[in-house]
């Protein structure tokens, strides 16, 4: 069965920052953050301090998957323009979306580089409290569908066909936790498509909770959410995941397969759970049919992540980025 992972992160140079402050490589997949908590971070034989496009392939290539969505994330560090090589050196694997911190002063500056220059269609925000802008801003809390700088950032990206934006906002515990501005923005901006990181962080002890966020998207078109790392938000590590496969039934229940893409969120994730466990656990059970199957595992991300607009944008684009 063809499959594209639709979470996964490239790591050029371990650059990671949230709370905790800057986290710096140690070697043998080990890293520190600046207040000494310590993270196994990458996966052993895929690199020491990098998880680069040519291991990725490797690995991919092991579990027969054919492509990749590369996104960012503040653990890592943003690796914006080493995604973008990668998407150009090896088009046919990788599409991805870049970050940007809507903090900084030039956040639009940022954004028009990225997309005009560049030529990406998605843009990863990382706003969770955890590993997030409300981790390392967190006195200034906002929310997605109110912010004016998120509005100027919808209002530019929506000229653009085919634009995807992409969002993880933590766990329910997180002041940064708002399923509600997903809905509200996904039917305020109907040209784009937007993703929901990670299942909204479900727990299987509360799936009450849950069924409230996925009941605000039922019947929202252009509104999505990934399944990766929902082993790692509920401590599950016994192959093919019970808790797991709980949550991931009432997701179909309530927005049903065809807005529900896997994912593995890869390298930290496959320190927790070997990345083949992450790639065949749905095949081992008998929550989708043979068609759904297809769809979570690659339809619906090729339709929204490598949809014509996005893939001809960044083949097309120049390497005009760097500025003298």
């Amino acid at each position: 069965m063809k499959k594209i992972d639709a979470h996964l992160h490239l790591v050029n140079t371990i650059s990671g920052f949230n709370g905790n402050g800057r986290l710096n490589a140690l070697g043998n997949g080990d890293a520190i953050w600046d207040d000494g908590t310590l993270i196994h971070l990458l996966p052993e034989a895929y690199g020491d301090t990098d998880f680069t496009a040519e291991a990725v392939i490797n690995m991919m290539d092991e579990e027969g998957i054919e492509k990749a969505v590369v996104l960012q994330g503040s653990l890592n560090g943003y690796q914006n323009y080493y995604t973008w090589q990668s998407i150009k050196k090896y088009p046919d694997r990788f599409i991805g979306a870049f970050s940007v911190d809507i903090f900084a002063k030039n956040y639009l500056e940022i954004i028009r580089r990225h997309v005009e220059d560049l030529g990406f269609r998605a843009l990863k925000l990382e706003i969770s409290e955890g590993g997030g802008m409300h981790g390392y801003h967190g006195t200034t809390p906002f929310k997605l569908d109110t912010d004016s700088r998120v509005s100027q950032i919808l209002d530019f990206i929506s000229d653009y066909p085919g634009f995807v934006l992409t969002v993880d906002y933590g766990n329910y515990d997180q002041i940064s936790y708002q399923p509600e501005t997903m809905a509200a923005l996904a039917k305020r901006y109907p040209s784009l498509n937007f993703v929901v990181c990670h299942l909204s962080f479900p727990h299987v002890e509360h799936l009450e909770r849950l069924r409230a966020a996925l009941t605000q998207w039922q019947g929202i078109e252009n509104l999505y959410s990934d399944i990766s790392a929902i082993q790692d938000i509920d401590g599950d590590t016994i192959f093919p995941f019970e808790k797991s496969q709980k949550v991931v039934r009432m997701a179909k229940e309530i927005i049903g397969a065809g807005h529900l893409m896997w994912g593995t969120d890869a390298p930290w994730s496959a320190t927790f759970n070997s990345y083949h466990n992450l790639a065949t656990w749905l095949e081992q059970t008998d929550i989708f049919t043979e068609k759904e199957l297809e769809d979570v595992f690659f339809n619906n991300a090729q339709k929204v992540y490598f949809n014509k607009e996005a893939v001809k944008s960044i083949k097309n684009a120049e390497d005009i980025a760097m500025k003298s």
